[in-house]
């Protein structure tokens, strides 16, 4: 029997490969450092759900040993196959980590008699590949060269086909949860992956579910500071504006008493005013009649003069007595508001203005009585 033969026996012998353990295992600084060639890259990926059909289509961006077991693979098995993350296996180990799920890594070895079957068998298998794409981020490369070959020193695997469920731990260490070595049935590597998910899920989830508690508790804190502090700004918001409006109103309180007393002030002003203006207006007037009076024809027109503030004033004029004698009479009074006019006849409708002014009383028709409004231009 030769050294792979007895491998592969050994590794069906063991019953370690199927049980539950866990150990820390540190990273080699060649795998660590591979993080950084791929960090800030994530969206070359695919997404879990789609598999990867033409490889060459993302081939550029990631590295030749990190296609070339997904190429060989599908050359080999075809396209069914859980869906491998074509990059370093620090990058795989971050999106597990993001999406809070374990990576399960293959270390593929084709010297081995077992590893055809064992991908044939298991990782084409229809309920294999739904299990792993649906629970974990998975990852896989050669045994012999770049990535694999550090992994597979790091972790020394007896045998091959080898499998391992990985979780990501503190510094530059891994937890390996899980690990089988040589051949195994479907069913069975998923009734161990599921129990390991289990087992160790509980202690691992525990922790993310302290951290997601703790987020939770942060951001539930923020909304309560959030909330408090537009509740007290909408307090401050109000207070100012009804100080605002306080202030308006007692402004145009203000305004407005002053500007009643401004006008009464006015009011009792005009009356002295006024008394002495009409005064002086009966004199004028007394005056007027007078000189028009004398040596005028004693057959007289009587005319009913109505200004615009509702005042009336009747004189007595001489029927040949021009228009222009109204006009003077008007002006002689000196009443306020009286400036630029005209003098209008209600019925009929007629206008005396600066063409009229020649025209006497009898001439135009307001002989022996008439009735005229001011007119104010």
């Amino acid at each position: 029997m030769s050294l792979t033969i007895r491998g592969s026996v050994r590794a069906r012998r063991q019953p370690s490969c199927r049980g539950i353990f866990c150990r820390m295992v540190c990273l080699p600084r060649s795998i660590i450092g591979g993080f950084s060639r791929v960090m800030g890259r994530r969206n070359q990926y695919q997404p879990p759900n789609l598999q990867l059909q033409h490889p060459q289509l993302q081939q550029p961006q990631a590295a030749p040993e990190e296609w070339a077991f997904l190429a060989s693979f599908e050359q080999q098995y075809g396209t069914t196959h859980p869906f491998f993350y074509a990059c370093s296996f620090m990058q795989a180990l971050k999106i597990a980590e993001d999406e809070h799920k374990f990576m399960f890594m293959y270390l593929h070895s084709p010297e081995y008699p077992s590893t055809s079957s064992f991908c044939s068998g298991n990782l084409c298998s229809e309920l294999v590949v739904q299990f792993l794409d649906a629970n974990f981020v998975c990852w896989g490369a050669f045994a012999d060269r770049g990535e694999g070959l550090q992994m597979a020193a790091t972790l020394l695997p007896a045998s091959f086909p080898f499998c391992a469920v990985i979780a990501p731990a503190t510094c530059n260490n891994i937890v390996v949860l899980q690990q089988m070595e040589g051949p195994i049935d479907p069913a069975e590597l998923v009734e161990i992956l599921q129990r390991t998910m289990e087992e160790q899920g509980s202690a691992f989830g525990s922790a993310r579910g302290r951290e997601e508690e703790q987020m939770r508790a942060r951001i539930k804190e923020e909304e309560r500071i959030r909330a408090r502090a537009m509740e007290e700004e909408k307090l401050r918001a109000d207070r100012q504006l009804r100080e605002e409006q306080d202030a308006a109103y007692f402004a145009a309180l203000q305004i407005d008493q002053e500007k009643e007393k401004l006008r009464n002030a006015r009011a009792q002003k005009p009356e002295k005013h006024l008394g002495k203006s009409r005064q002086a207006s009966s004199i004028r007037e007394a005056r007027f009649k007078e000189t028009v009076g004398q040596g005028k024809d004693t057959q007289a027109t009587q005319i009913l003069i109505r200004f615009p503030s509702g005042e009336r004033r009747e004189h007595s004029f001489c029927c040949t007595d021009k228009i222009l004698s109204i006009y003077i009479y008007i002006d002689s009074l000196g009443l306020p508001g009286i400036g630029n006019y005209r003098l209008i006849s209600s019925f009929p409708r007629r206008v005396y203005g600066v063409d009229q002014m020649g025209i006497t009383l009898k001439d135009s028709g307001l002989h022996p009585r008439a009735s005229l409004f001011v007119e104010l231009l």
